[in-house]
């Protein structure tokens, strides 16, 4: 049992706010003396690890680009187009995304969305553009509402969409782990599966987002009423 060590020194090390670098260091290092390992082979599997997870920085790449677009006016193109549109409420918006990413992710074009790429610069901007042009200037606690759910779009859409493309690393982690269990599972059969999961997905999402155009109208319409008065 020694060898899970790491994990009360990764929640310790959060919890005290210590330097996650670190943090997760002594815990990669306390893991391997835990289990026997010598202190070259320790650097050994640092040093694979970082070698076949390389590519996961090119993310960072994508930072620069964003803040280049944001610097010559994305947001406020963004939010002076969903202006124009009349119909459009914060609920709408963020339903369209939900549904557009729901379904890029499915085909799995997971790289379409994001939250650095897209719900930053682009949802975010146009779900508070469309509460302020109907309710005027928004608090600061409406704002980081507004934001939270357009990060969780992104996020449940993607979650519950990515499994029905048949190629996906769930899928296949999935399968792999049933075969230790001696239990075959085609991934098709799993993706297929997983479309009733993400249809409730929407189905619920997308009740979440209309409660929220709900209670933005109804607090508004508080407000408005008392100022009135």
């Amino acid at each position: 049992m020694w060898v899970l060590i790491g994990i009360p020194i990764v929640v310790l090390g959060f919890a005290l706010r210590f330097n996650p670098l670190l943090v997760v260091t002594v815990a990669g290092i306390s893991t391997g003396l835990a289990g026997g390992m010598q202190t070259v082979e320790i650097i050994s599997a640092f040093g694979k690890a970082f070698t076949d997870n390389r590519y996961m920085g090119l993310i960072w790449l994508t930072l620069p680009v964003i803040a280049l677009l944001e610097r010559s006016g994305l947001k406020e193109q963004a939010r002076h187009l969903i202006s124009k549109v009349h119909a459009a409420t914060t609920g709408r918006v963020l339903m369209l995304y939900f549904f557009l990413r729901q379904m890029t992710a499915a085909l799995g074009l997971n790289s379409l969305g994001g939250h650095a790429q897209m719900v930053r610069p682009l949802i975010a901007p146009m779900a508070e553009a469309a509460a302020t042009t109907k309710y005027g200037d928004l608090p600061n606690d409406v704002r980081q509402k507004i934001r939270a759910h357009a990060a969780a779009a992104d996020n449940v859409a993607v979650f519950f969409g990515e499994d029905i493309f048949i190629a996906v690393q769930s899928i296949l982690l999935i399968k792999g782990f049933l075969d230790q269990y001696g239990i075959n599972v085609e991934p098709l059969h799993l993706s297929v599966w997983a479309i009733p999961t993400a249809i409730a997905a929407l189905i619920i999402h997308f009740i979440r987002l209309w409660l929220l155009d709900r209670s933005l109208a109804k607090r508004f319409d508080t407000q408005h009423g008392s100022a009135a008065k």
